[in-house]
């Protein structure tokens, strides 16, 4: 299946991506959201889908939001690919680093972008996200499969003064409103095909800077489940980003380029679709 979710911020109801046609769901599922996952409501709506043909019909012109709603946690992952740590000058790590985005920069994948204020060095990041299907705590990696309800197409927006130059961790530059354009879709697992082979590109202003495939990843999605569960429980809705390949603002030579207003960033992975930001300067 292909989750949506669909309106206005805050007013967001459930639906499906059915042959490229949207519809509401919203009779059958009350959110994508925790409760959903948690009791097996992936599985509920694909039966309720066999016996429900007269589903509501959703305009292409409506507003799409995060395919899942505000989730416990957002985890990223730093450097996970190696031709982005060699482009930034880090090392490529032994172990996979962590951080947090706030949940509250989670919005719609073609919301516009809010460059913070006072910000001089916003860039993007193209990731595989996926999403946590049910509770997750010292998970094997062998059965780390079962645990994942889909994957999703994020922007991992980030404001690299703020992450760097702040005397202190990622966070700070990682979680700014509308930092997490999320979506357009969830997919589950049998859509996608091999998640180890994916293509994924991203442009500014039609100019391509990323361009790779989620074979380059260095730490694996099942190792991923695996790992972060040593270390806290992941939940059902919970969003895991993987980490960005190479083409960062941060990374261009010899001088990086980073996002003004009125910039546009569109990006895309193979099998989960495309989102459209327009950056906009902070309006305090």
């Amino acid at each position: 299946m292909k989750l949506i979710r669909f309106g206005e911020e805050g007013k967001e109801k459930p639906g499906v991506l059915l042959n490229e046609k949207r519809y509401d769901v919203s009779s059958i599922v009350t959110d994508y959201n925790e409760a959903f996952f948690e009791n097996d409501g992936l599985a509920k709506l694909e039966e309720a889908l066999k016996n429900n043909p007269a589903l509501p019909e959703v305009s292409d012109s409506v507003r799409l939001g995060s395919p899942v709603a505000r989730p416990s946690k957002i985890i990223c992952i730093g450097l996970n690919y190696v031709d982005h740590c060699e482009e930034t000058g880090a090392a490529i790590p032994e172990e996979p680093i962590i951080f947090f985005k706030s949940t509250t920069s989670l919005c719609g994948p073609n919301d516009n972008l809010i460059i913070p204020k006072n910000s001089e060095k916003t860039d993007w990041e193209v990731e595989l996200a996926f999403v946590v299907g049910k509770k997750a705590s010292y998970v094997s990696e062998e059965d780390a499969p079962n645990y994942i309800a889909g994957y999703c197409l994020l922007n991992d927006y980030s404001e690299r003064a703020f992450q760097i130059e702040r005397g202190g961790q990622w966070a700070k530059g990682k979680g700014s409103d509308t930092f997490a354009p999320l979506g357009p879709i969830m997919a589950t697992p049998d859509e996608v095909g091999d998640v180890n082979n994916l293509k994924m590109w991203l442009t500014v202003n039609g100019k391509t800077f990323q361009n790779s495939n989620t074979s380059n990843l260095i730490f694996k999605i099942p190792f991923l489940v695996h790992y972060l569960s040593q270390f806290m429980t992941l939940l059902p809705g919970d969003v895991i980003s993987t980490g960005t390949p190479p083409g960062v603002g941060l990374g261009i030579k010899p001088d990086p380029i980073y996002i003004k207003a009125g910039d546009v960033i569109e990006l895309g992975i193979e099998g989960l679709g495309t989102s459209k930001q327009t950056a906009v300067a902070y309006q305090g």
